[in-house]
Protein backbone atom coordinates (compact mmCIF):
# COMPACT_ATOMS: atom_id res chain seq x y z
CA UNK A 1 0.00 0.00 0.00
CA UNK A 2 1.34 4.12 -1.15
CA UNK A 3 0.09 6.86 -0.28
CA UNK A 4 0.17 9.42 -3.36
CA UNK A 5 -1.95 12.37 -4.56
CA UNK A 6 -2.85 15.58 -6.80
CA UNK A 7 -0.21 17.39 -5.21
CA UNK A 8 -1.23 20.46 -7.77
CA UNK A 9 -3.69 21.25 -4.98
CA UNK A 10 -0.92 22.10 -2.91
CA UNK A 11 0.61 24.07 -5.75
CA UNK A 12 0.39 25.21 -9.07
CA UNK A 13 4.39 24.71 -10.20
CA UNK A 14 6.21 21.24 -9.61
CA UNK A 15 8.57 22.78 -6.96
CA UNK A 16 5.73 23.11 -4.71
CA UNK A 17 4.13 19.76 -5.48
CA UNK A 18 7.61 17.97 -4.83
CA UNK A 19 7.75 19.87 -1.47
CA UNK A 20 4.08 18.85 -0.31
CA UNK A 21 5.02 15.31 -0.78
CA UNK A 22 8.45 15.14 0.92
CA UNK A 23 6.76 17.25 3.48
CA UNK A 24 3.93 14.22 3.86
CA UNK A 25 6.96 11.35 3.40
CA UNK A 26 5.77 10.17 0.56
CA UNK A 27 7.23 9.13 -2.55
CA UNK A 28 4.68 9.89 -5.19
CA UNK A 29 2.33 12.16 -6.87
CA UNK A 30 -0.52 11.32 -8.70
CA UNK A 31 0.57 14.19 -11.62
CA UNK A 32 -2.28 15.85 -12.88
CA UNK A 33 -1.74 20.08 -13.54
CA UNK A 34 1.24 22.06 -13.36
CA UNK A 35 1.60 25.30 -14.02
CA UNK A 36 -2.39 24.91 -14.60
CA UNK A 37 -2.16 22.89 -17.53
CA UNK A 38 -2.33 18.87 -17.69
CA UNK A 39 1.22 17.32 -17.81
CA UNK A 40 -0.11 16.27 -21.54
CA UNK A 41 -0.42 19.54 -22.33
CA UNK A 42 2.31 21.50 -21.24
CA UNK A 43 5.56 21.62 -23.70
CA UNK A 44 8.68 19.66 -24.33
CA UNK A 45 10.78 22.29 -22.51
CA UNK A 46 8.25 22.27 -19.50
CA UNK A 47 8.27 18.71 -19.19
CA UNK A 48 11.63 18.23 -19.34
CA UNK A 49 12.42 20.32 -16.39
CA UNK A 50 9.29 18.75 -14.79
CA UNK A 51 11.49 15.19 -14.90
CA UNK A 52 14.50 16.96 -14.01
CA UNK A 53 13.05 17.99 -10.81
CA UNK A 54 11.40 15.46 -9.57
CA UNK A 55 14.94 12.94 -10.25
CA UNK A 56 17.17 15.25 -7.98
CA UNK A 57 14.06 15.03 -5.50
CA UNK A 58 13.90 11.24 -5.49
CA UNK A 59 9.81 11.36 -5.99
CA UNK A 60 8.37 9.66 -8.79
CA UNK A 61 4.60 10.03 -10.55
CA UNK A 62 2.27 6.55 -9.84
CA UNK A 63 -0.20 8.18 -12.07
CA UNK A 64 -1.11 10.42 -15.05
CA UNK A 65 -4.45 12.13 -13.95
CA UNK A 66 -5.68 13.10 -17.53
CA UNK A 67 -7.93 14.63 -19.21
CA UNK A 68 -8.77 11.72 -21.59
CA UNK A 69 -12.27 11.46 -22.18
CA UNK A 70 -13.35 12.90 -19.47
CA UNK A 71 -16.87 14.62 -18.11
CA UNK A 72 -16.24 18.04 -20.51
CA UNK A 73 -16.45 15.53 -23.75
CA UNK A 74 -19.41 14.13 -25.18
CA UNK A 75 -19.80 10.61 -27.14
CA UNK A 76 -21.74 12.97 -29.78
CA UNK A 77 -18.43 15.00 -30.41
CA UNK A 78 -15.21 13.29 -32.48
CA UNK A 79 -12.83 11.82 -30.56
CA UNK A 80 -9.68 13.64 -31.80
CA UNK A 81 -8.89 15.26 -28.43
CA UNK A 82 -8.72 12.21 -26.26
CA UNK A 83 -6.72 10.25 -28.89
CA UNK A 84 -4.25 13.34 -29.09
CA UNK A 85 -3.98 13.31 -25.51
CA UNK A 86 -3.48 9.56 -25.33
CA UNK A 87 -0.71 9.60 -28.14
CA UNK A 88 1.05 13.28 -25.99
CA UNK A 89 0.54 11.13 -22.57
CA UNK A 90 2.57 7.76 -23.79
CA UNK A 91 5.89 8.61 -24.08
CA UNK A 92 5.76 10.74 -20.87
CA UNK A 93 4.86 8.20 -18.75
CA UNK A 94 7.06 5.74 -20.58
CA UNK A 95 9.93 8.29 -19.15
CA UNK A 96 8.33 8.93 -15.66
CA UNK A 97 7.58 5.21 -15.45
CA UNK A 98 3.93 5.62 -14.50
CA UNK A 99 2.08 3.11 -14.98
CA UNK A 100 -1.61 3.83 -14.32
CA UNK A 101 -3.44 6.70 -15.99
CA UNK A 102 -6.80 7.97 -15.14
CA UNK A 103 -9.24 8.07 -18.19
CA UNK A 104 -13.33 8.73 -17.87
CA UNK A 105 -16.23 7.34 -19.80
CA UNK A 106 -16.84 10.69 -21.71
CA UNK A 107 -20.12 13.43 -20.61
CA UNK A 108 -23.72 12.27 -19.26
CA UNK A 109 -25.93 13.48 -22.35
CA UNK A 110 -28.28 15.42 -19.88
CA UNK A 111 -30.90 15.60 -22.65
CA UNK A 112 -31.39 11.84 -22.88
CA UNK A 113 -32.57 9.01 -20.41
CA UNK A 114 -30.19 6.72 -18.90
CA UNK A 115 -30.52 4.34 -20.89
CA UNK A 116 -29.78 5.89 -23.94
CA UNK A 117 -26.00 7.00 -23.41
CA UNK A 118 -24.65 5.83 -26.59
CA UNK A 119 -23.23 2.65 -24.63
CA UNK A 120 -21.88 1.24 -27.81
CA UNK A 121 -19.87 3.91 -29.26
CA UNK A 122 -18.47 4.89 -25.43
CA UNK A 123 -17.40 1.47 -24.89
CA UNK A 124 -15.78 0.90 -29.09
CA UNK A 125 -14.09 4.26 -27.71
CA UNK A 126 -12.91 3.45 -24.65
CA UNK A 127 -11.76 -0.29 -26.02
CA UNK A 128 -9.60 1.84 -28.19
CA UNK A 129 -7.86 3.25 -25.91
CA UNK A 130 -7.26 0.69 -23.54
CA UNK A 131 -5.56 -0.73 -26.93
CA UNK A 132 -3.65 1.94 -27.34
CA UNK A 133 -2.11 2.20 -23.19
CA UNK A 134 -1.87 -1.67 -23.06
CA UNK A 135 0.25 -1.62 -26.34
CA UNK A 136 2.94 0.65 -23.67
CA UNK A 137 2.14 -1.87 -20.57
CA UNK A 138 0.10 1.41 -19.10
CA UNK A 139 -3.09 0.70 -17.47
CA UNK A 140 -5.95 2.82 -17.53
CA UNK A 141 -7.96 2.83 -14.87
CA UNK A 142 -11.72 4.68 -14.71
CA UNK A 143 -12.71 7.47 -12.20
CA UNK A 144 -16.36 7.54 -11.10
CA UNK A 145 -16.72 11.27 -11.74
CA UNK A 146 -19.08 13.22 -14.10
CA UNK A 147 -19.14 10.76 -16.49
CA UNK A 148 -20.83 7.65 -17.96
CA UNK A 149 -19.46 5.21 -15.11
CA UNK A 150 -20.32 7.59 -12.54
CA UNK A 151 -23.96 7.37 -13.09
CA UNK A 152 -24.21 4.83 -10.77
CA UNK A 153 -22.31 1.05 -9.91
CA UNK A 154 -24.62 -0.80 -12.58
CA UNK A 155 -22.90 1.86 -15.22
CA UNK A 156 -19.27 1.16 -14.07
CA UNK A 157 -20.38 -2.74 -13.76
CA UNK A 158 -21.61 -3.32 -17.48
CA UNK A 159 -18.21 -0.69 -18.45
CA UNK A 160 -15.71 -2.49 -17.19
CA UNK A 161 -17.39 -5.84 -18.75
CA UNK A 162 -17.93 -4.52 -21.69
CA UNK A 163 -14.43 -2.81 -21.54
CA UNK A 164 -11.65 -6.05 -21.27
CA UNK A 165 -8.44 -4.23 -20.01
CA UNK A 166 -9.93 -0.93 -18.48
CA UNK A 167 -9.07 -1.23 -14.31
CA UNK A 168 -10.92 1.07 -11.34
CA UNK A 169 -10.00 4.15 -9.84
CA UNK A 170 -12.85 4.26 -6.89
CA UNK A 171 -13.25 8.25 -6.05
CA UNK A 172 -14.78 7.97 -2.20
CA UNK A 173 -16.34 11.24 -2.76
CA UNK A 174 -17.85 11.32 -5.85
CA UNK A 175 -20.81 9.41 -5.13
CA UNK A 176 -21.92 12.19 -2.57
CA UNK A 177 -22.53 15.02 -5.51
CA UNK A 178 -23.63 12.89 -7.93
CA UNK A 179 -27.57 11.49 -8.54
CA UNK A 180 -28.27 7.68 -8.90
CA UNK A 181 -29.26 7.40 -12.36
CA UNK A 182 -30.61 3.86 -11.79
CA UNK A 183 -33.23 5.61 -9.60
CA UNK A 184 -36.12 7.12 -11.04
CA UNK A 185 -36.69 11.34 -10.93
CA UNK A 186 -36.34 12.75 -8.78
CA UNK A 187 -32.98 11.15 -8.24
CA UNK A 188 -31.10 11.11 -4.42
CA UNK A 189 -27.79 11.28 -4.51
CA UNK A 190 -25.55 8.49 -4.38
CA UNK A 191 -24.69 6.38 -1.36
CA UNK A 192 -20.67 6.36 -1.17
CA UNK A 193 -21.12 2.97 0.65
CA UNK A 194 -23.35 1.07 -1.60
CA UNK A 195 -21.37 2.24 -4.84
CA UNK A 196 -18.33 0.78 -3.47
CA UNK A 197 -19.90 -1.97 -1.96
CA UNK A 198 -21.05 -3.30 -5.30
CA UNK A 199 -17.44 -2.52 -7.06
CA UNK A 200 -15.25 -3.74 -4.62
CA UNK A 201 -13.71 -6.40 -6.07
CA UNK A 202 -12.98 -4.99 -9.64
CA UNK A 203 -11.30 -1.79 -7.55
CA UNK A 204 -7.39 -0.94 -8.23
CA UNK A 205 -7.05 2.41 -6.99
CA UNK A 206 -8.40 5.05 -4.73
CA UNK A 207 -9.41 8.45 -5.12
CA UNK A 208 -9.64 10.06 -1.49
CA UNK A 209 -12.19 12.66 -0.70
CA UNK A 210 -14.95 13.56 1.55
CA UNK A 211 -17.21 16.25 1.68
CA UNK A 212 -21.29 17.05 1.78
CA UNK A 213 -23.67 18.05 -1.17
CA UNK A 214 -25.29 21.28 -0.85
CA UNK A 215 -27.56 22.00 -4.12
CA UNK A 216 -27.66 21.52 -7.61
CA UNK A 217 -26.58 24.71 -9.44
CA UNK A 218 -28.50 25.27 -12.54
CA UNK A 219 -26.54 25.45 -15.84
CA UNK A 220 -23.49 23.51 -14.31
CA UNK A 221 -22.77 19.33 -13.92
CA UNK A 222 -21.45 20.19 -10.48
CA UNK A 223 -23.14 20.84 -7.68
CA UNK A 224 -22.71 23.11 -5.13
CA UNK A 225 -20.38 20.92 -2.23
CA UNK A 226 -18.40 21.37 1.14
CA UNK A 227 -15.77 19.96 1.01
CA UNK A 228 -13.88 18.53 4.33
CA UNK A 229 -10.96 16.49 5.91
CA UNK A 230 -11.57 12.89 5.89
CA UNK A 231 -13.83 11.39 7.88
CA UNK A 232 -15.87 14.77 8.60
CA UNK A 233 -18.34 14.48 5.15
CA UNK A 234 -21.19 11.59 3.74
CA UNK A 235 -18.48 9.72 2.17
CA UNK A 236 -18.45 6.68 4.13
CA UNK A 237 -14.90 6.89 4.32
CA UNK A 238 -13.62 5.54 7.73
CA UNK A 239 -16.00 2.60 6.87
CA UNK A 240 -14.54 2.15 2.98
CA UNK A 241 -11.25 2.52 4.23
CA UNK A 242 -11.90 -0.29 7.29
CA UNK A 243 -13.51 -2.52 4.68
CA UNK A 244 -10.66 -2.00 2.24
CA UNK A 245 -7.68 -3.22 4.54
CA UNK A 246 -10.23 -6.19 6.02
CA UNK A 247 -10.09 -7.13 2.30
CA UNK A 248 -6.46 -6.97 1.51
CA UNK A 249 -5.93 -4.00 -0.45
CA UNK A 250 -2.44 -3.30 -1.18
CA UNK A 251 -3.04 -0.55 -3.51
CA UNK A 252 -2.31 3.24 -3.59
CA UNK A 253 -4.44 5.88 -1.96
CA UNK A 254 -4.57 9.29 -3.74
CA UNK A 255 -5.65 12.27 -1.94
CA UNK A 256 -7.87 14.61 -3.89
CA UNK A 257 -8.88 17.19 -1.12
CA UNK A 258 -10.62 19.61 -2.81
CA UNK A 259 -10.60 21.74 0.11
CA UNK A 260 -10.69 25.43 -0.23
CA UNK A 261 -11.37 26.83 3.60
CA UNK A 262 -8.79 27.59 5.62
CA UNK A 263 -7.37 25.26 7.71
CA UNK A 264 -5.38 27.11 10.41
CA UNK A 265 -4.38 30.36 9.08
CA UNK A 266 -2.14 32.25 10.44
CA UNK A 267 -2.13 35.75 10.79
CA UNK A 268 -0.47 36.94 7.45
CA UNK A 269 -0.57 33.84 5.75
CA UNK A 270 -1.08 33.66 2.75
CA UNK A 271 -3.82 31.78 0.06
CA UNK A 272 -0.82 29.81 -1.12
CA UNK A 273 0.16 28.86 2.19
CA UNK A 274 -3.28 27.88 3.56
CA UNK A 275 -3.62 26.13 0.31
CA UNK A 276 -0.77 23.81 0.94
CA UNK A 277 -1.56 23.58 4.26
CA UNK A 278 -4.41 22.53 3.75
CA UNK A 279 -3.29 19.21 1.41
CA UNK A 280 -0.75 18.60 4.28
CA UNK A 281 -3.33 18.42 7.10
CA UNK A 282 -5.41 16.17 5.03
CA UNK A 283 -2.74 13.80 3.74
CA UNK A 284 -1.91 13.45 7.68
CA UNK A 285 -5.60 13.02 8.68
CA UNK A 286 -5.73 10.27 6.12
CA UNK A 287 -3.06 8.24 7.04
CA UNK A 288 -3.93 8.79 10.92
CA UNK A 289 -7.12 7.31 9.51
CA UNK A 290 -5.70 4.35 7.77
CA UNK A 291 -3.72 3.06 10.45
CA UNK A 292 -6.81 3.93 13.11
CA UNK A 293 -8.60 1.35 10.44
CA UNK A 294 -6.05 -1.29 10.42
CA UNK A 295 -7.57 -4.76 11.37
CA UNK A 296 -4.75 -5.22 14.11
CA UNK A 297 -5.91 -1.99 15.78
CA UNK A 298 -9.29 -2.71 15.86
Amino acid sequence: MYYTGFADEAAPDISGQIRATKELGWEFIEARNIGGRNIHDITDAEFDDVCGRLSDAGVRINCFGSAIANWAKQVTEPFDSSLEEARRAIPRMRRLGAGLVRVMSLGVLRDRPPTEQMEPERFRRLRELVAMFAAEGITPVHENCANYGGMGAEFTLRMLDAVPGLGLVFDTGNPVFTPDYSKPEPRPRQSAWEFYERVRDRIDYVHVKDGVFVRDTPGSIFPEATFTFPGQGNADLRRIVADLLAHGYDGGFSMEPHISVVYHRGEGQSDDEARFGNYVEFGRQFMRMVEECRPAAR
